[in-house]
């Protein structure tokens, strides 16, 4: 990657790789604290449970007394030993369900950005891929969807635009995807689903898509924010930045124009994954 960008100044190659260096290993320190704590909860989580095992007898004193009260106010003795035992068990299964509730939640890293001042280089450079020069539209966003890849670790991407600034974030989808190929959809605003539904009302006042807007609410697949979208000064500089892998699934790049009504922006971009 250096070589790329400094094909013949050994210095500035030198000095790219320090900096690149210093980004994973503040990355690998970030991950290392966030195991140690998601270690921490499950010891806790540990402790819980021997704590409930060590209260055993006395759930098995609360079964003689419920036992002994049922005897005495002269209730069927079959019928009530069930009851009772049927109470303590649904107690247990409740105490077991809040003790096994620890957060198997991932825990995604904190992404890395930076900037550099060869913005007519880096353009020169991408504008000889057709895909890697896309047209973000005045009120559009475009989303550039990248699947991690089965040997990587990590995902580096770098982007710029042409006279004026535009909106960058990135986001997580914790799906397999089909393919290893990257793709890129445009919408006319950030959400997908913002029409209202009074859009849908039928004259009478029911919605007829209601049962299919719920569906597919529901099938929605999880993700993460990791960076917000923010306005970012890439007709300035290159602005570039990292993020270690959390799991598998597909990376979303979003590069909003909802906010300009006038301006079209040409974007030049390259993402790619390291070992």
């Amino acid at each position: 990657y250096a070589a790329q960008q400094y094909p013949e100044d050994v210095e500035s190659q030198t000095q790219l790789i320090s900096q690149l260096q210093e980004q994973h290993y503040i990355e690998y320190m970030k991950q290392i604290g966030m195991e140690m704590r998601k270690e921490d909860r499950l010891i806790d989580g540990d402790s819980q449970v021997n704590t409930a095992v060590g209260d055993g007898d006395v759930l098995e004193q609360t079964h003689d007394v419920l036992e002994q009260k049922d005897v005495l106010e002269h209730k069927q003795h079959v019928d009530v030993e069930g009851a009772a035992h049927g109470e303590l068990l649904n107690e247990q299964l409740e105490i077991d369900e809040k003790l096994g509730e620890v957060d198997e939640t991932p825990l995604i890293a904190s992404a890395s950005m930076w900037t550099r001042p060869q913005l007519d280089e880096f353009k020169s450079m991408v504008r000889d891929d057709p895909d890697s020069v896309l047209r973000v539209g005045r009120g559009e966003t475009v989303t550039v969807r990248v699947p991690t890849h089965p040997d990587g670790s990590c995902l580096f991407w770098e982007f710029a635009t042409d006279s004026y600034d535009v909106g960058f974030g990135l986001q997580f989808e914790w799906t397999a995807a089909a393919t290893q190929s990257i793709s890129v959809h445009v919408s006319e605003s950030d959400s997908e689903n913002s029409e209202s539904d009074e859009q849908y009302a039928s004259p009478d006042g029911v919605d007829p898509e209601a049962d299919r807007r719920s569906s597919r609410r529901r099938s929605r697949v999880p993700t993460d924010e990791i960076l917000p979208v923010y306005r970012r000064d890439c007709h300035i500089e290159v602005y570039a930045g990292s993020h270690v892998y959390p799991g598998k699934g597909v990376y979303l790049l979003k590069f909003d124009n909802s906010y300009s009504l006038f301006r079209g922006k040409t974007l030049y971009y390259r993402v790619y994954y390291t070992r």
